[in-house]
Formats: C-alpha cells, structure tokens, sequence
C-alpha cells in the first residue's frame, strides 16, 4: 500500500458523494448484521467505496 493511496483514501473519506453519504449512515458502527464496513479502503492499486473484510465483500458506489 502506498503512501499515496493512502492519502487518497483519506481525502476520499472528507469528501464522500451523497449517495455514499447516504450508504455510510448504514453501514457505521456495526449497523448491518453486525458486520464492520470501513470505507474508502486501499485494496492492491484499488481504492474501494466500502468492505466488509469479515464477509469479503466490496461495495462500490455509483452516481447519485
């Protein structure tokens, strides 16, 4: 992982789209069955919208 995926992934969380927004109040704190979905995660050279490691699933949102 490098340095500048993670700094992408950082300024991709402050600056999520509403749609994202919207997914977001969902997911956090453990809301969906429990299961932990971290957002704007780098994975290889990918940086994806949300993850849930446990269950291995991606989330990719688009438009709005």
């Amino acid at each position: 992982m490098g340095v500048m995926s993670i700094e992408r992934a950082r300024t991709l969380r402050k600056h999520l789209t509403e749609a994202e927004q919207r997914l977001w109040q969902k997911l956090k704190r453990r809301q969906l069955a429990g299961m932990k979905f971290p957002h704007q995660q780098p994975i290889g050279p990918f940086i994806v919208d949300f993850v849930c490691f446990e269950c291995r699933v991606i989330v990719e949102v688009d438009g709005g």
